[in-house]
């Protein structure tokens, strides 16, 4: 079985600022050559200031063009001359919010690997989907719309991540066993269509991970890190999620 190295990586969404940078670049600073992999995603006005103060970076969006009439929109080569090194696609509130069809985030997918970024894949099920037994189906929908657009082995450059839409933000959490089944399969799902890619793959969980649930998570044998909300807005809370994923190494 493949060693995969443990990521947490905090998605600020619309929040933070100046100084929080400086807070949490200096909290996590000594994660920089150990056996976690540290990743924030702060607003897009932040950026510069992030990769200035010395952490591993990613946007949390980026067109699927390359460029033109789109304003406002996060341009992939530029957010990589810029420094990011990671971009989230498919996020559950892109999805939601802004209309993103599993098809445009695989086309996100294509262009971020096209530019140099490593795309962070998000997928998961709304609580009414849950309900109705369709979790795995929702899931492999939304893997599939990738690998159909570029084969599995494109999954080996990149991360996933399983975020039931019912636990972000709510305060609502899969239980570590409800999430390592769906890591699992997710996992199983893969490997018949390439073993290496499957083991390999790092698959996070993200749906209202805190300092208090992150341990029991991160010990879940295909759970291999977390994507974390609010609590990546809390340097002692951060930290203490980072020391749950380096204890699991």
């Amino acid at each position: 079985m493949a060693q995969r190295k443990p990521i947490v990586a905090g998605n600020w969404k619309m929040n933070g600022s100046i100084e929080l940078v400086s807070e949490i670049s200096t909290a996590i600073s000594k994660y920089k050559n150990e056996q976690v992999d540290v990743i924030i995603f702060p607003p897009a006005l932040l950026l510069c200031k992030a990769v200035e103060s010395g952490v591993n970076v990613g946007t949390q969006t980026i067109s699927e063009f390359d460029s033109g009439a789109f304003t406002g929109e996060i341009e992939a080569k530029l957010a990589k001359q810029l420094g990011a090194n990671y971009t989230l696609v498919g996020h559950s509130e892109r999805r939601a919010i802004f209309g993103e069809t599993s098809e445009i985030v695989a086309d996100k997918f294509a262009k971020a690997q096209e530019k140099g970024l490593i795309p962070v894949l998000c997928v998961g099920e709304t609580e009414k989907q849950r309900e109705l037994g369709a979790t795995e189906k929702v899931v492999a929908e939304q893997i599939n719309a990738v690998i159909s657009k570029l084969g599995i082995a494109a999954l080996s450059n990149s991360v996933l991540a399983y975020e039931p839409v019912w636990a972000i933000g709510t305060g609502k959490t899969a239980t570590p066993e409800q999430a390592q089944s769906v890591h699992k399969f997710i996992r199983d799902m893969l490997s018949t269509q390439s073993e290496p890619v499957a083991q390999s793959l790092q698959i996070l969980y993200g749906g209202s991970v805190n300092d208090k649930n992150s341990k029991s998570l991160f010990t879940q044998p295909d759970i291999d890190g977390g994507l974390i909300g609010g609590a990546s807005l809390k340097a002692d809370a951060f930290v203490s999620i980072c020391n749950s994923a380096l204890g699991n190494v």
